[in-house]
């Protein structure tokens, strides 16, 4: 089983933010088997379409532009990602989909694809999340936790993992 969690973001636009820092929190307090790997995208664009190739479960944690309320989190699974972003979903959608476009046209795309986004309120200049989309980084977690009990990956709570260890 290879699972990636990726974080995508830029740490220069506010909000654009939020995907980078979701996987933070979830490596500051989850242990993952090491089978699961975690990867800070950034802005990267085609330079992952290598490290996205042939995943069973790929985890995109990313801003998402969905029309919905600043903080919103939204979850896609699959084809409800759209497959050409005929709307804009994402600040870096031209990136993301150019991969998964490749993926698929090189037959390595993921077994299984999550998208849990968050609504930006500012995509300003500035470094620092809004505290509308700060306050929903846990409920975003939470999905990425739960995506990853989907394909059979248990998230242990780093206290939890520290206090076996004693």
């Amino acid at each position: 089983m290879r699972i990636l969690v990726l974080g995508i973001g830029n740490l220069l636009l506010g909000d654009e933010a939020v995907g980078i820092r979701i996987i933070e929190a979830l490596e500051r307090r989850y242990v993952l088997p090491a089978h699961v790997e975690v990867l800070d995208g950034g802005t990267s664009g085609m330079e992952l379409m290598e490290v996205m190739a042939d995943r069973d479960h790929l985890i995109v944690a990313d801003a998402i532009l969905t029309g919905s309320a600043p903080g919103s989190v939204a979850v896609l699974h699959d084809e409800e990602i759209p497959a050409l972003f005929t709307r804009k979903v994402s600040p870096h959608q031209l990136g993301l989909s150019d991969v998964l476009m490749a993926l698929r046209l090189t037959e390595e795309f993921p077994r299984r694809l999550t998208l849990v986004g968050v609504v930006p309120e500012s995509l300003e200049p500035g470094i620092g999340l809004t505290a509308v989309v700060s306050q929903a980084i846990e409920p975003a977690l939470a999905q990425v936790v739960a995506a990853l009990r989907y394909s059979g990956v248990e998230a242990v709570p780093r206290e939890v993992a520290d206090a076996e260890c004693d």
